[in-house]
């Protein structure tokens, strides 16, 4: 199952996921000024970081929007991304969030776990219930893995996650108790269900909180680095071991934005890379 790989990575990486969330605007000039289609030079940018950072990582995420917003180029630029990942042996994450049910739900799975753009993982959101969930089993049992919303790192996620229940619990509680039943089925050799959760690192002790509740979930975590999470806040997390993967994107890809460097952006990124493992390691 993917999930024992990415499992048995995230323990080597200290849990690592390089964020692919490719803007044009990150790109060096010198990739820019290339006369050629954007597709190639947006692949050309991601896959210089993948060969530079792929010993390094435990994985990678791709959102899908930087993607699309390119049109025909962009998706192919996506589909060449995910293709290049998984012939080099890594895990790719989809970052879709997608969400329906029936014969639409199911065409989202074929997308995304078959053909053109086929990944190892997706997001989804589960807020529609199961039905959201169900198309998706086929490729669950064949070893794919789901990474359910359940308290995302946007400030406004309070609105509806935390609002409370006539049970007393709070919305995002409820999502975490229901998706860890739903992930039961789902449990690989490591004891982590293939079924997995995004949780903020925004929102320390939420997090802290639904680690409690989902004992075989591991997790996609996003917030670390420029919305503001720290190798400090995943101590807890990670007290017990390692239990998820820790995305940082632009902190890592445009990190020569800020150096200004043009060629060797690769290198920069490689060590945005190292440093953010010794900011987790050194706290475990």
């Amino acid at each position: 199952m993917i999930i024992d790989i990415l499992y048995e990575r995230a323990v080597r990486n200290y849990g690592v996921c390089v964020g692919l969330d490719t803007s044009y605007d990150y790109l060096p000039s010198y990739i820019k000024d290339k006369d050629a289609p954007i597709a190639e030079k947006i692949f050309e940018f991601n896959k210089a970081i993948i060969d530079a950072t792929a010993s390094q990582v435990a994985c990678y995420k791709v959102q899908s929007a930087y993607y699309e917003a390119l049109g025909l180029q962009g998706m192919k630029a996506f589909s060449d991304t995910l293709a290049y990942i998984r012939e080099a042996g890594e895990i790719v994450i989809s970052d879709v969030k997608r969400s329906d049910i029936a014969q639409t739900a199911q065409q989202y799975a074929n997308a995304h776990f078959s053909g053109d753009f086929e990944s190892d993982c997706i997001t989804i959101s589960p807020y529609m219930g199961y039905d959201t969930l169900e198309p998706f089993e086929k490729y669950l049992n064949e070893g794919k893995v789901l990474f359910l919303l359940i308290k995302t790192s946007n400030a406004s996620s309070a609105d509806i996650q935390d609002l409370e229940l006539a049970t007393g619990e709070l919305v995002y509680e409820r999502v975490a108790r229901i998706t860890s039943e739903w992930g039961e089925k789902f449990i690989g050799a490591n004891g982590f269900s293939a079924l997995g959760a995004v949780i903020g690192l925004t929102y320390p002790k939420d997090f802290y909180n639904v680690k409690e509740m989902m004992k075989n979930s591991f997790f996609l975590i996003p917030g670390y680095g420029a919305q503001g999470g720290t190798g400090e806040d995943l101590a807890e997390v990670f007290k017990d071991g390692i239990c998820g993967v820790v995305n940082s994107s632009r902190g890592i890809i445009a990190r020569h934005l800020k150096s200004g460097i043009d060629k060797g952006f690769e290198a920069e990124a490689l060590k945005g890379v190292i440093e953010m493992k010794e900011d987790i390691s050194r706290w475990l």
